[in-house]
């Protein structure tokens, strides 16, 4: 099957989509990207993602290269042309192709929109029986994490560490010896008394995650108790589970951290029903509309 990318106002064979050598993306990684999965059809969080979009392109002092209502189309007329159901449709606006200079360039000039999908499987039963594994890392990255910027050199040594130890993910650990998040996840445990702690968002700390905040609302709804504050290494390893959460992975059991066993070593009751939670949500067009209506 043929797979399509979209590339500054083109839908373009995948094989065939470039940007220009000067693009700040790729000379700066001057950019921002959001990531929404598409699951059994349905846009999954789509309105939460543009949100985030939003808010780091106006960060980074970068113009929408469309208006959101655009943008939404341009996204299923991908879709549709990729024939797919179940994938995740990656998003990156640049600041534009401009001569290099660390100075932003001339007004005026028109940011790089970059789209594509690729296949993803969510297999949920699958994944409840899955035993992932985490490292901890030292978190080196700078101080806006709130920004989803494709500035991820740290993340992606941080994952090849997890990799070369035969773990999913690592957890990024600050000075005083925190749990900031993973590599490319938000990080989550459930204590003794079967409270979920995350760490807060507050202080640009962390990114502020769109399945995070569903998963929250989730759970508020279910009557399911949320403590936001930080949780150390330690912690995490006394824990009575442990998982990860993201778009595209949604959420992962964590069964060992470091090479020790948490809990029993297998997902646990309240990962697996958040796990059934987000899938139902997932699939309901008015749940998703309703969680992020601000009124």
């Amino acid at each position: 099957m043929a797979r399509y990318t979209y590339v500054n106002g083109r839908f373009v064979p995948h094989r065939q989509a470039a940007v220009h050598i000067e693009d700040r993306g790729y000379q700066f990684a001057d950019s921002v990207y959001e990531v929404v999965a598409l699951m059994n059809g349905n846009l999954a969080d789509e309105q939460g993602h543009l949100d985030r979009l939003e808010r780091s392109l106006s960060e980074l002092r970068i113009p929408m290269p469309m208006s959101r209502k655009a943008l939404q189309l341009k996204i299923r007329e991908l879709v549709r042309r990729n024939r797919v159901k179940n994938a995740a449709v990656y998003m990156q606006v640049t600041r534009g192709v401009a001569k290099r200079d660390f100075k932003f360039p001339a007004a005026g000039t028109s940011s790089t929109l970059v789209m594509t999908v690729y296949p993803v499987i969510y297999d949920i039963e699958g994944r409840k029986k899955s035993e992932k594994k985490a490292v901890t890392v030292p978190d080196i990255r700078w101080k806006r994490r709130d920004i989803k910027s494709t500035a991820m050199t740290a993340q992606v040594l941080a994952k090849q560490v997890a990799a070369e130890q035969g773990a999913y993910e690592a957890w990024m650990v600050d000075d005083e010896g925190f749990v900031t998040e993973g590599s490319s996840s938000n990080a989550w445990i459930v204590d003794n008394n079967g409270d979920l702690i995350t760490r807060p968002t507050a202080h640009n700390s962390i990114l502020k995650g769109v399945t995070r905040n569903a998963i929250q609302a989730l759970c508020k709804k279910e009557k399911m108790k949320i403590v936001e504050r930080p949780f150390t290494v330690d912690e995490a390893l006394k824990a009575k589970e442990a998982f990860c959460s993201s778009a595209t992975a949604i959420v992962y059991p964590i069964v060992e951290i470091n090479g020790k066993k948490i809990g029993n070593g297998k997902a646990g009751p309240v990962t697996c029903k958040i796990l059934d939670l987000y899938l139902a949500y997932a699939g309901d067009k008015k749940a998703r509309q309703a969680a992020w209506d601000p009124k």
